[in-house]
């Protein structure tokens, strides 16, 4: 008996169509998970090294990119004028504020963008912000270097940032240019302070307990795994039928 195929244009297409789909987007998880897993071989290697000390040198691109996750301490003075608080930043299931404020980096003009903290929201009066302390004077200060402060989803037309704003995203180039400062292309996410008086018992510091970096590289094996099973699925679909078709013809 004599296999036959039944060939036709439509269903090739189809699925040469959903393979392709499939390889694309399998590979684009593979690369993702590629990401992952250097991102925590830089972040494991930043823990392991001495801290760096910021200057008021200002960094490029790359330099920002090259120490992302290290530790750093940086010597100045906060500039409270123009903190800003990112709205929608939850904390053990409690919602909240992280407080963004600039610190002017001893000896120069150049400023580095601190995230202070986390602050609870009040569930009385949302805009208003609770009481906490931010050192004056020249302190020095130690933290996690990171290329931006996170994003959350956003509906309608982002406002304006202006001192003390509330907002749900702000980068550092967009509170450079309203502020007009000049800013590292960084942000600090601060840990301890060093030589810092005692906060007034008033007064609380914002919690700095960071969320760790999404390292989540199996998840998207997972996908590039799923996305292969596609495209494998829809090539032996369409040989199946093919075959079939062929073969239940008189």
């Amino acid at each position: 008996m004599r296999i036959r195929f039944h060939f036709r244009w439509i269903p090739l297409v189809v699925m040469l169509l959903l393979v392709a789909l499939g390889i694309s987007l399998a590979q684009w998880q593979q690369r993702r998970a590629n990401e992952k897993v250097a991102r925590a071989a830089r972040l494991e290697a930043g823990n392991l090294a001495a801290p760096l000390v910021l200057t008021a040198a200002p960094l490029l691109a790359a330099d920002a990119q090259a120490i992302e996750f290290r530790r750093v301490t940086v010597t100045g003075h906060f500039v409270p004028a123009w903190t800003v608080y990112l709205d929608n930043r939850p904390y053990k299931g409690q919602a909240g504020f992280h407080v963004l404020t600039p610190f002017q980096i001893d000896g120069s003009r150049m400023h580095v963008l601190v995230a202070q903290g986390w602050l609870p929201r009040n569930n009385v009066e949302r805009t208003r912000i609770p009481a906490y302390s931010t050192p004056s004077g020249s302190v020095t200060i130690a933290g996690i270097a990171r290329l931006n402060a996170g994003h959350v989803m956003e509906l309608g037309t982002a406002l304006p940032l202006a001192p003390q704003a509330i907002v749900q995203n702000a980068d550092i180039a967009q509170l450079a240019h309203a502020s007009g400062l000049a800013l590292q292309p960084l942000i600090f996410e601060q840990t301890v302070d060093v030589g810092q008086a005692a906060a007034p018992a008033t007064s609380a510091l914002p919690v700095r307990d960071w969320p760790a970096p999404d390292l989540g590289a199996d998840k998207h094996r997972g996908y590039a795994f799923q996305w292969y099973a596609l495209a494998l699925m829809a090539f032996l679909f369409f040989v199946f039928t093919g075959f079939r078709r062929a073969n239940k013809q008189p």
